[in-house]
C-alpha cells in the first residue's frame, strides 16, 4: 500500500528522533566512562606527587643500606623472587612501612621501577663546604666534579655512579638550565645517589673562585684545548668540569678553569657523551693518584 504524505513525514521524525536519542546516549555513556576512567585515575594517583621516588631493586636496596629516611616501601603484589625479599626482610629490620600494591599503580608512580618503588623525603642537596670537609674528614685532597649544564637525567645519574665509584668527595651542579636529582637520576646512578654529596649552586663562576681560593686546580674539558688529558697532572685538589651534553661548557666557566684538557677524538664522530667523558677523565685522576 501506497505511503501518504502524512505516514511519510512521521517516519521520517521517528528516524530523527531515534537519531538524536543515540548521539545523545553515545554521549552520556563517553562522559561516564571519562567519569569512570578519571575516577580510576584518582584511585590511582598517590595522596601526594610522587617526584621523590626511587625506582628499582638495586636503587631501593642502597638507599636502605645507606640508612637514609625512607617515607615508605611500595612493593607490587605477587609472587616474590630474588633481591625483593632482601628488601623486604631490610625495610622490616628499619620498621619502614610496607605496601603491596597492583602493578597499574607502580607503573603510575614510576617507570621501569622492577617490582619495588621507595617514597622519600626530597633529595638532601649539600654544600659545597660540607664536599670539603669531608675530603679533609678523610685526609685527602678534595676531588670534585663541576658539571655544566648536563640536562639529560640519564647522563645526571651515569656521572653520580662514576664519581661515586671513583671515590670523588662531591658533585657541583647549577640550581637552573640542569637536570637535578629525581627518581631517574637515582635509578640509573644504581643508588649512588644515596651515596655521593651533590652540591647546588646560584652561580658556578662564583663557586669556581671559591674553590681556587681553597687551593683547588680547576681544570675544563673542552675540544680546542692544546693538552690532551693523560698528560695533564690530576693530582692534588682539584674540581674537574663537564661541560653539557651540546655545547660543553659555557664560555664564563670556560674562562674560569686554570687549564682546559681534551680527550682525543679519531673517528667521523667529534664528541663524546658526557658521561663517557667523566668516566675518562675522572679514572685518569684516579689513576694518577694511586701511582
Amino acid at each position: 500500500m501506497r505511503e501518504s504524505y502524512r505516514d511519510k513525514q512521521s517516519r521520517k521524525a521517528r528516524i530523527n528522533r531515534e537519531k538524536e536519542n543515540r548521539k545523545f546516549d553515545k554521549k552520556n555513556n563517553n562522559r561516564n566512562n571519562s567519569k569512570d576512567n578519571l575516577k580510576k585515575v584518582e584511585n590511582l594517583k598517590p595522596e601526594k606527587d610522587y617526584e621523590d621516588v626511587v625506582a628499582g631493586r638495586n636503587a631501593v636496596l642502597e638507599l636502605l643500606k645507606s640508612g637514609k629516611d625512607i617515607n615508605k616501601i611500595f612493593v607490587q603484589r605477587g609472587e616474590k623472587h630474588g633481591s625483593i625479599n632482601e628488601i623486604i626482610a631490610k625495610a622490616k629490620d628499619a620498621r619502614i612501612v610496607l605496601v603491596e600494591s597492583d602493578k597499574t599503580k607502580l607503573d603510575f608512580m614510576a617507570e621501569n621501577h622492577q617490582g619495588v618503588i621507595a617514597i622519600v623525603p626530597p633529595f638532601d642537596y649539600c654544600e659545597v663546604e660540607d664536599i670539603l670537609k669531608l675530603a679533609k674528614e678523610r685526609g685527602e685532597d678534595p676531588f670534585i666534579l663541576i658539571l655544566d649544564g648536563i640536562e639529560d637525567p640519564h647522563n645526571l645519574g651515569s656521572i653520580l655512579r662514576t664519581a661515586e665509584t671513583a671515590g670523588c668527595h662531591g658533585v657541583i651542579i647549577p640550581k637552573r638550565r640542569t637536570a637535578q636529582v629525581n627518581s631517574t637520576v637515582s635509578k640509573v646512578s644504581a643508588g649512588a645517589t644515596a651515596y655521593v654529596k651533590v652540591a647546588r649552586v646560584n652561580n658556578l663562576n662564583d663557586t669556581i673562585k671559591k674553590l681556587k681560593e681553597a687551593g683547588l686546580w680547576v681544570i675544563g674539558t673542552d675540544g680546542s684545548a692544546n693538552t690532551m688529558y693523560y698528560n695533564q697532572d690530576l693530582k692534588g685538589p682539584l674540581a674537574i668540569i663537564i661541560g653539557s651534553e651540546g655545547y660543553g661548557m659555557s664560555k664564563l666557566v670556560k674562562d674560569n678553569a686554570d687549564i682546559l684538557i681534551k680527550i682525543p677524538m679519531k673517528g667521523q664522530i667529534t664528541s663524546l657523551n658526557a658521561s663517557v667523558s667523566a668516566g675518562i677523565i675522572v679514572y685518569e685522576a684516579v689513576k694518577q693518584r694511586l701511582n
